[in-house]
Protein backbone atom coordinates (compact mmCIF):
# COMPACT_ATOMS: atom_id res chain seq x y z
CA UNK A 1 0.00 0.00 0.00
CA UNK A 2 1.35 3.85 -0.88
CA UNK A 3 0.11 6.59 0.21
CA UNK A 4 0.59 10.05 -1.19
CA UNK A 5 0.12 13.65 0.23
CA UNK A 6 -1.56 15.97 -2.53
CA UNK A 7 -2.38 18.91 -0.18
CA UNK A 8 -1.70 19.20 3.62
CA UNK A 9 -2.72 22.84 4.56
CA UNK A 10 -6.31 23.32 6.51
CA UNK A 11 -9.18 25.85 6.01
CA UNK A 12 -8.14 27.51 2.97
CA UNK A 13 -5.29 27.43 0.27
CA UNK A 14 -2.23 29.11 0.81
CA UNK A 15 0.39 29.52 -1.89
CA UNK A 16 3.64 31.61 -1.99
CA UNK A 17 6.73 31.59 -1.51
CA UNK A 18 6.83 30.87 2.13
CA UNK A 19 4.92 27.33 1.81
CA UNK A 20 6.55 26.02 -1.44
CA UNK A 21 8.53 23.27 0.42
CA UNK A 22 5.03 21.90 2.46
CA UNK A 23 2.76 23.24 -0.12
CA UNK A 24 -0.13 25.38 0.03
CA UNK A 25 -2.84 23.15 -1.08
CA UNK A 26 -6.01 21.69 0.84
CA UNK A 27 -6.70 17.81 2.08
CA UNK A 28 -5.76 15.01 -0.14
CA UNK A 29 -4.64 12.12 0.42
CA UNK A 30 -3.78 8.96 -2.25
CA UNK A 31 -4.06 5.13 -1.12
CA UNK A 32 -2.54 2.89 -4.10
CA UNK A 33 -3.12 -0.65 -2.82
CA UNK A 34 -0.59 -3.59 -4.33
CA UNK A 35 -3.75 -4.43 -6.24
CA UNK A 36 -3.85 -0.79 -7.81
CA UNK A 37 -7.08 0.21 -5.95
CA UNK A 38 -7.28 4.20 -5.99
CA UNK A 39 -8.72 5.55 -3.02
CA UNK A 40 -8.52 9.24 -2.31
CA UNK A 41 -8.50 10.75 0.73
CA UNK A 42 -10.81 13.84 0.30
CA UNK A 43 -10.92 16.70 -2.06
CA UNK A 44 -9.31 19.58 -1.05
CA UNK A 45 -7.27 21.88 -3.78
CA UNK A 46 -4.65 19.15 -3.70
CA UNK A 47 -7.15 16.59 -5.61
CA UNK A 48 -6.56 18.95 -9.20
CA UNK A 49 -2.44 18.06 -9.05
CA UNK A 50 -3.21 14.60 -8.19
CA UNK A 51 -5.89 14.27 -11.47
CA UNK A 52 -3.42 15.58 -13.21
CA UNK A 53 -1.35 12.73 -12.97
CA UNK A 54 -4.42 10.27 -14.29
CA UNK A 55 -4.64 11.56 -17.69
CA UNK A 56 -3.01 8.13 -18.62
CA UNK A 57 -5.34 6.06 -16.57
CA UNK A 58 -8.09 5.16 -18.67
CA UNK A 59 -10.87 3.99 -18.31
CA UNK A 60 -10.01 5.24 -14.46
CA UNK A 61 -11.75 3.80 -11.58
CA UNK A 62 -11.55 5.61 -7.98
CA UNK A 63 -12.48 6.09 -4.80
CA UNK A 64 -13.48 9.15 -3.16
CA UNK A 65 -13.14 9.28 1.13
CA UNK A 66 -14.90 12.85 2.10
CA UNK A 67 -14.75 13.32 5.61
CA UNK A 68 -16.99 16.07 5.95
CA UNK A 69 -18.43 19.06 3.47
CA UNK A 70 -16.37 21.56 4.99
CA UNK A 71 -14.89 23.41 1.91
CA UNK A 72 -11.39 22.60 1.79
CA UNK A 73 -11.92 19.45 2.27
CA UNK A 74 -14.06 19.42 -0.94
CA UNK A 75 -13.17 22.77 -3.00
CA UNK A 76 -11.49 20.68 -5.08
CA UNK A 77 -13.76 18.37 -6.39
CA UNK A 78 -15.55 20.13 -9.51
CA UNK A 79 -11.67 20.20 -11.33
CA UNK A 80 -11.11 16.16 -10.72
CA UNK A 81 -10.30 15.79 -14.41
CA UNK A 82 -11.32 12.35 -14.84
CA UNK A 83 -15.08 13.47 -14.10
CA UNK A 84 -14.89 15.05 -17.08
CA UNK A 85 -13.74 11.47 -19.90
CA UNK A 86 -16.30 9.39 -20.98
CA UNK A 87 -16.10 5.61 -19.35
CA UNK A 88 -14.22 7.08 -15.83
CA UNK A 89 -16.19 5.98 -12.98
CA UNK A 90 -15.73 8.03 -9.62
CA UNK A 91 -17.11 6.33 -5.83
CA UNK A 92 -18.25 9.42 -3.37
CA UNK A 93 -18.50 8.19 -0.75
CA UNK A 94 -19.20 10.07 2.64
CA UNK A 95 -21.86 10.71 5.28
CA UNK A 96 -25.66 11.73 4.91
CA UNK A 97 -26.50 15.72 5.84
CA UNK A 98 -28.15 15.32 9.14
CA UNK A 99 -29.65 18.75 8.65
CA UNK A 100 -30.99 18.55 5.06
CA UNK A 101 -31.45 14.08 5.05
CA UNK A 102 -29.58 14.35 2.08
CA UNK A 103 -26.96 11.82 1.03
CA UNK A 104 -23.34 12.69 0.16
CA UNK A 105 -24.74 13.27 -3.39
CA UNK A 106 -25.34 16.82 -2.41
CA UNK A 107 -21.57 17.96 -2.13
CA UNK A 108 -22.24 17.89 -6.09
CA UNK A 109 -25.57 19.33 -6.00
CA UNK A 110 -24.76 22.50 -4.30
CA UNK A 111 -20.92 23.09 -5.68
CA UNK A 112 -22.35 22.66 -9.51
CA UNK A 113 -24.82 25.16 -9.28
CA UNK A 114 -24.20 27.44 -12.23
CA UNK A 115 -23.96 30.65 -9.57
CA UNK A 116 -20.78 29.02 -8.90
CA UNK A 117 -19.26 26.87 -10.87
CA UNK A 118 -19.94 26.84 -14.88
CA UNK A 119 -19.99 22.92 -15.72
CA UNK A 120 -23.18 21.37 -14.40
CA UNK A 121 -23.05 17.53 -13.27
CA UNK A 122 -25.39 16.61 -16.35
CA UNK A 123 -22.32 18.13 -18.51
CA UNK A 124 -20.00 15.83 -16.65
CA UNK A 125 -18.55 13.22 -19.30
CA UNK A 126 -17.53 10.81 -16.35
CA UNK A 127 -19.69 8.97 -14.16
CA UNK A 128 -19.96 9.31 -10.57
CA UNK A 129 -21.53 7.15 -7.81
CA UNK A 130 -22.72 7.86 -4.57
CA UNK A 131 -22.02 5.82 -1.31
CA UNK A 132 -23.74 7.29 1.77
CA UNK A 133 -21.85 5.35 4.76
CA UNK A 134 -22.63 4.96 8.12
CA UNK A 135 -19.62 5.10 10.91
CA UNK A 136 -18.79 2.03 11.96
CA UNK A 137 -19.90 -0.26 9.02
CA UNK A 138 -17.00 -1.86 7.45
CA UNK A 139 -16.88 -1.98 3.77
CA UNK A 140 -14.84 -3.83 1.26
CA UNK A 141 -13.39 -1.39 -1.91
CA UNK A 142 -11.68 -3.19 -4.42
CA UNK A 143 -8.54 -5.09 -2.25
CA UNK A 144 -8.76 -2.57 0.90
CA UNK A 145 -11.39 -2.58 4.09
CA UNK A 146 -12.32 0.97 4.90
CA UNK A 147 -14.30 1.56 8.31
CA UNK A 148 -15.71 4.81 8.95
CA UNK A 149 -15.32 6.79 12.69
CA UNK A 150 -16.86 9.50 14.05
CA UNK A 151 -14.84 12.43 14.92
CA UNK A 152 -15.47 15.45 17.04
CA UNK A 153 -15.72 18.60 14.41
CA UNK A 154 -18.56 21.73 14.08
CA UNK A 155 -20.15 19.59 11.76
CA UNK A 156 -20.81 15.72 11.09
CA UNK A 157 -17.31 14.61 9.95
CA UNK A 158 -15.52 10.98 10.00
CA UNK A 159 -12.31 9.35 9.93
CA UNK A 160 -11.47 6.56 8.09
CA UNK A 161 -9.25 3.12 8.69
CA UNK A 162 -7.99 1.60 5.90
CA UNK A 163 -6.40 -1.83 5.45
CA UNK A 164 -5.22 -3.59 2.82
CA UNK A 165 -2.16 -5.77 1.63
CA UNK A 166 -1.51 -6.45 5.51
CA UNK A 167 -1.06 -3.39 6.15
CA UNK A 168 -3.66 -0.05 7.58
CA UNK A 169 -3.75 3.58 8.00
CA UNK A 170 -5.89 6.05 9.88
CA UNK A 171 -6.69 9.41 8.90
CA UNK A 172 -8.63 11.31 11.30
CA UNK A 173 -9.80 13.86 8.96
CA UNK A 174 -10.86 17.19 10.79
CA UNK A 175 -10.53 15.99 14.58
CA UNK A 176 -10.38 17.77 17.85
CA UNK A 177 -10.16 15.89 21.08
CA UNK A 178 -13.61 15.72 21.98
CA UNK A 179 -13.09 16.30 25.92
CA UNK A 180 -10.78 19.30 25.43
CA UNK A 181 -13.66 20.74 23.50
CA UNK A 182 -15.98 20.74 26.03
CA UNK A 183 -17.24 23.87 28.39
CA UNK A 184 -17.35 22.85 32.37
CA UNK A 185 -19.38 25.61 33.14
CA UNK A 186 -21.91 24.12 30.89
CA UNK A 187 -24.77 22.14 32.96
CA UNK A 188 -24.75 19.16 31.27
CA UNK A 189 -20.81 18.98 31.52
CA UNK A 190 -20.63 15.40 33.24
CA UNK A 191 -22.89 13.48 30.68
CA UNK A 192 -20.96 15.19 28.01
CA UNK A 193 -17.58 14.02 29.17
CA UNK A 194 -18.65 10.56 29.22
CA UNK A 195 -20.06 11.03 25.43
CA UNK A 196 -16.29 12.78 24.71
CA UNK A 197 -14.55 10.04 26.64
CA UNK A 198 -16.65 6.66 24.64
CA UNK A 199 -15.79 8.83 21.02
CA UNK A 200 -12.29 9.10 22.18
CA UNK A 201 -12.46 5.25 22.87
CA UNK A 202 -13.68 4.58 19.57
CA UNK A 203 -10.88 6.69 17.82
CA UNK A 204 -7.85 4.76 19.91
CA UNK A 205 -9.59 1.36 19.10
CA UNK A 206 -10.10 2.64 15.06
CA UNK A 207 -5.92 3.62 15.40
CA UNK A 208 -5.02 0.94 17.33
CA UNK A 209 -2.07 -0.64 15.68
CA UNK A 210 -2.12 1.04 12.46
CA UNK A 211 1.51 1.44 10.72
CA UNK A 212 0.29 5.09 9.14
CA UNK A 213 -1.54 7.51 11.34
CA UNK A 214 -2.33 11.04 9.72
CA UNK A 215 -3.74 12.96 12.32
CA UNK A 216 -4.83 16.60 12.33
CA UNK A 217 -2.34 18.49 14.16
CA UNK A 218 -3.19 22.07 13.37
CA UNK A 219 -2.35 24.00 16.44
CA UNK A 220 0.60 24.18 19.10
CA UNK A 221 -0.15 24.01 22.47
CA UNK A 222 0.40 27.62 23.71
CA UNK A 223 -2.24 28.07 20.29
CA UNK A 224 -5.23 25.70 21.31
CA UNK A 225 -6.92 27.46 24.10
CA UNK A 226 -7.28 30.49 21.78
CA UNK A 227 -9.11 27.88 19.32
CA UNK A 228 -10.71 25.58 21.81
CA UNK A 229 -14.36 24.42 19.81
CA UNK A 230 -12.61 24.82 16.34
CA UNK A 231 -12.42 21.50 15.74
CA UNK A 232 -8.39 20.64 15.28
CA UNK A 233 -6.35 19.35 17.16
CA UNK A 234 -2.53 19.90 18.17
CA UNK A 235 1.04 18.35 17.50
CA UNK A 236 0.65 17.14 21.51
CA UNK A 237 -2.43 15.00 20.89
CA UNK A 238 -1.55 13.55 18.11
CA UNK A 239 1.30 12.40 19.82
CA UNK A 240 -1.11 11.78 22.94
CA UNK A 241 -3.09 8.91 20.13
CA UNK A 242 -0.18 7.77 18.46
CA UNK A 243 0.89 6.49 21.93
CA UNK A 244 -2.30 5.31 23.27
CA UNK A 245 -2.77 3.43 20.14
CA UNK A 246 0.72 2.20 19.25
CA UNK A 247 0.74 3.15 15.90
CA UNK A 248 3.89 2.99 13.56
CA UNK A 249 4.21 6.39 12.06
CA UNK A 250 2.61 9.25 12.54
CA UNK A 251 2.42 11.76 10.18
CA UNK A 252 1.20 15.57 11.19
CA UNK A 253 -0.87 17.75 8.82
CA UNK A 254 -3.47 20.26 8.06
CA UNK A 255 -0.88 22.31 9.11
CA UNK A 256 -2.17 26.05 10.01
CA UNK A 257 -2.42 28.29 6.81
CA UNK A 258 -0.92 31.11 8.11
CA UNK A 259 2.39 29.33 8.91
CA UNK A 260 5.36 29.67 6.79
CA UNK A 261 7.10 26.68 6.19
CA UNK A 262 10.15 27.85 8.61
CA UNK A 263 7.58 28.43 11.56
CA UNK A 264 5.85 25.20 10.49
CA UNK A 265 9.18 22.84 11.38
CA UNK A 266 10.24 25.18 14.23
CA UNK A 267 6.92 23.89 15.94
CA UNK A 268 7.58 20.66 14.63
CA UNK A 269 11.08 20.55 16.55
CA UNK A 270 9.09 21.80 19.48
CA UNK A 271 6.82 19.28 19.80
CA UNK A 272 9.20 16.35 19.15
CA UNK A 273 11.58 18.20 22.32
CA UNK A 274 8.48 18.52 24.36
CA UNK A 275 7.17 14.65 23.45
CA UNK A 276 7.20 12.51 26.83
CA UNK A 277 10.27 10.33 26.69
CA UNK A 278 8.39 7.43 28.10
CA UNK A 279 5.72 5.19 26.51
CA UNK A 280 5.03 4.50 23.19
CA UNK A 281 7.90 6.53 20.37
CA UNK A 282 5.88 6.40 17.04
CA UNK A 283 8.36 7.64 14.31
CA UNK A 284 7.52 11.14 13.41
CA UNK A 285 6.76 13.59 10.47
CA UNK A 286 5.09 16.56 8.83
CA UNK A 287 3.19 15.63 5.61
CA UNK A 288 4.82 17.40 2.84
CA UNK A 289 2.73 17.54 -0.85
CA UNK A 290 4.75 14.82 -3.32
CA UNK A 291 5.61 12.69 -0.15
CA UNK A 292 4.99 9.42 -0.65
CA UNK A 293 5.25 6.51 1.92
CA UNK A 294 4.68 2.85 1.23
CA UNK A 295 3.47 0.66 4.02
Amino acid sequence: MQVTFWGVRGSIPSPGPATVRYGGNTTCIAVRTDANDLLILDAGTGIYPLSRTLQAEHPLQAHLLITHSHWDHIHGLPFFEPNFVEGNLLHLYGLADPLGKKGIEHVLDVQLQHSYFPVLESEMKGRVVPHTVKAGERTRIGSAWVTPYPTCHPVASLGYRIEADGKSMFFTGDHEPPEAALDPAHPDFEQQRQAARALEQQLIDGMSGVDLLIADSSYTSAEYPAKRGWGHGTFASSLHYAERARVGTLAFTHHEPTRSDDELEAAFAQAMQQRPRQGWQAQCLLAKEGLRLSL
